[in-house]
């Protein structure tokens, strides 16, 4: 006998419930007054799946909205014990858990993995002292240095309000009215703007942050993740076509190279600046726009990071994953980067939006070793850890007590004036480390795909102010080096006048 299906065998099964655990049977069909009838509001199962379902996404990142991430582990391979009392560092071979997530930063969630644009590369380390968060990028530098600047910039860089596409006519306006730009935007328009997926590009920790000993000594250090898979990038050329083929490049590259045996791994470094070398140096050591050189401050070899796990759902682990500067553990700390100030309030104030008040409790944000607060109730509480404990401090009843050996470092102030400090003054050498990348740090192959990254741009501005915005940015490009400056002038097909050049000098 023929059988269009195999034959159905009895097999223990689960049983279908509500998100209450209430057992239903009819899934399919909604409950009506008769089979043509209206549908009755006491369908409950009705109700509450569409009700989640509508729910099911929560908003987007403002910025960093498409991205993926993997789990993975850091181990300890040098000794930096001198400059951090840090637990996580205080031994070689020491490991610990982490998760990364790596993100374009301009586009929603559905844009391209390719599109010309820095990529995010936080990191969240988890550590016996909490969760230590290093929340950077893939260029060592960024746009501008102060955070009151932060909404103006990204404003550019996401669509017009009122064509809502993007507009290269912001972004080239703003870059050319703040010249504190010119550094990162040669990164970005290089092809390092557009690499070859995630694995094959350097992360930063962009900031400076700070390191305390077990002497309750200080110094200043800068975060460095190089790439053993080698540096990759696209052309121009090839991004665009990427983009069109396969926008979800960099995740399924990602995906594919872990679920093969292949973990991607990056090593850590750091640069050490003492107090009083933070006083002398050239340029301020807090300026995010600008790099220590490494001959100066040469690179320390500190451990190294491995991805070695695709989270089995995205949207719990990647999606609603939170990172902030402010996650701090004993033994590293903040510094006077104003950049860093202000993010290290917007980014826990965004978590508290877009995921909630209780994101941390989530696995991929909860600490995996004990927590001890008094926080309380909220968005999708979980009272594991407290259950009807006191919610209040001091109390008679509990055993929780702040141990003073995490007692922050004690620092005086330069100064005890308050004002609204202009952020260039005595500070306004925007054109020297530019102009070195160009010389320096980039082959003759960079210099003409940088070149002709930027043409093909600013050709793309428009309207009434398009030549002054170029004429306006041609000027920093002269200023940065003056061969930069010509070639992009005679590619966009711009007659040089005596101001510009009078600019370059």
């Amino acid at each position: 006998m023929l059988l269009c299906y195999p034959e159905k065998t009895t097999i223990m099964s689960k049983k279908l419930t509500n998100s209450s655990g209430i057992p239903y049977f009819e899934h399919q069909d909604s409950q009506t007054v008769g089979a043509r009838g209206p549908v009755l509001l006491q369908d409950f199962i009705l109700q509450e799946n569409l009700a989640h379902f509508v729910r099911e996404r929560i908003p987007e990142r403002i910025v960093h909205a498409k991205g993926t991430g993997a789990y993975g582990k850091f181990t300890v391979t040098h000794d930096i014990t001198k400059y951090t009392r840090a637990k996580l560092f205080s031994k070689v071979g020491n490991t610990c858990k982490m998760f990364a997530r790596f993100s374009t930063v301009g586009g929603e969630k559905g844009s391209a993995d390719t599109a010309r644009d820095p990529r995010g590369f936080a990191l969240k380390f988890y550590t016996e002292d909490g969760n230590w968060d290093l929340v950077g990028n893939n260029t060592p530098v960024f746009f501008i240095k102060d955070a009151k600047k932060f909404k103006d910039f990204i404003h550019t860089q996401k669509r017009h309000p009122k064509t809502n596409l993007k507009s290269h006519t912001m972004m080239w306006d703003f870059w050319s009215l703040n010249p504190e730009s010119l550094h990162q935007v040669l990164i970005l328009m290089s092809d390092r703007g557009t690499p070859y997926g995630y694995r094959h590009m350097h992360g930063f920790g962009s900031h400076t942050f700070s390191m305390i000993n077990d002497k309750n000594e200080r110094i200043w250090v800068k975060f460095h993740l190089k790439t053993k898979q080698g540096i990759k990038n696209f052309t121009d050329t090839e991004a665009t076509k990427m983009a069109g083929e396969n926008p979800d490049f960099a995740q399924e590259d990602l995906c594919n190279a872990i679920e093969n045996g292949d973990f991607p791994k990056w090593t850590m470094y750091i640069q050490v600046m003492t107090e009083e070398e933070s006083r002398e140096f050239k340029w301020n050591p807090f300026d995010i726009t600008k790099v220590w050189p490494q001959a100066e401050f040469p690179l320390i070899e500190v451990g190294e990071m491995e991805l070695n796990e695709i989270p089995k759902n995205y949207f719990a682990h990647v999606e609603q994953s939170t990172f902030s500067p402010s996650n701090l553990i004993d033994g590293i700390s903040f510094s006077p980067d104003k950049m860093l100030q202000g993010r290290l309030f917007s980014y826990p104030d965004a978590h508290r939006y877009r995921v909630g008040v209780n994101a941390h409790q989530l696995e991929v944000n909860r600490c995996p070793f004990a927590t001890h607060n008094y926080q309380r109730d909220g968005f999708m509480a979980d009272s594991r850890d407290y259950e009807d404990a006191p919610n209040y401090h001091p109390n008679s009843f509990d055993d929780i007590k702040p141990d003073p050996s995490y007692k922050k470092f004690e620092e005086e102030l330069d100064s005890n004036r308050v004002a609204h400090f202009d952020r260039n003054e005595n500070d306004n050498d925007h054109y020297t480390q530019p102009g070195l990348l160009y010389t320096k740090a980039m082959n003759q192959e960079d210099r003409t795909n940088l070149v002709n990254n930027i043409i093909g741009h600013m050709k793309k501005i428009d309207g009434p102010k398009r030549d002054e915005i170029i004429n306006r940015q041609l000027c920093h490009f002269f200023r940065a080096n003056v061969e930069m400056g010509m070639r992009i002038a005679a590619g966009l097909q711009v007659k040089l006048d005596d101001g510009i050049m009078n600019h370059a000098k």
